[in-house]
């Protein structure tokens, strides 16, 4: 498999799952896919939107959406420590709460991370990302609320708890997360503590 990401990006999400599992894959830098049209291009070969994370798998059959990944992997490893069975009580929490996070809060850094790709009038952006990047900490605010334990689902580590350690490098930053999502926070901590993915962090966040 190839990995075509760029470190402390969105690849990460994918990354580590990959890494967790103990998969052979190969890391394909892209460069900064915002300032580099050349990146985009590169990239499009596979992904027409150029966004990462991009698996291409060994068939030469690409997959996109980390959430479709996630679910993926589960299938391919037929395992259940990232995401629960069909059937286990947590299975229809950690789905909603999965998409929730893919389709509610990710999306706020692909409006926001680059405005002129939605608003034309440039002295309109500054005010169009404000506002966007304050809807995500509403949502982090909505997330945090449904932490149940020491992880996200309770006693029970999953895929979501991955998501929260590397989201809560992004905007708006782990200090707000400390202090406006304790239980994020805490959370991000345990998983960022877990000697299984450490080379991933350090990887993606040197230092």
């Amino acid at each position: 498999m190839k990995l075509y990401g760029e470190p402390g990006w969105g690849s990460v999400l994918v990354e580590a799952q990959l890494a967790w599992y103990g998969l052979d894959f190969d890391f394909v830098k892209t460069g900064d896919l915002f300032a580099d049209a050349s990146a985009r291009a590169a990239l499009e070969k596979f992904n027409p939107l150029a966004q990462i994370p991009t698996l291409v798998l060994p068939s030469g059959e690409v997959m996109t959406e980390s959430a479709a990944i996630t679910l993926w992997l589960a299938d391919l490893t037929k395992s259940d420590d990232l995401v629960p069975r069909a059937g286990e009580s947590e299975r229809a929490r950690f789905l909603r709460w999965l998409i929730f996070i893919t389709s509610n809060i990710y999306p706020t850094y692909t409006y926001a991370d680059d405005p002129s790709r939605f608003v034309s009038d440039e002295g309109a952006r500054e005010g169009f990302a404000e506002k966007v990047f304050a809807y995500g900490r509403k949502l982090y605010g909505v997330l945090n609320e449904e932490a149940r334990g020491d992880w996200f689902l309770g006693e029970r580590f999953s895929a979501i708890d991955i998501y929260i350690g590397a989201m809560t490098h992004w905007r708006p930053r782990r200090a707000w997360f400390d202090e406006n999502a304790p239980k994020l926070a805490a959370i991000a901590g345990r998983a960022l503590a877990l000697p299984r993915l450490a080379d991933v962090w350090a990887r993606n966040y040197p230092g």
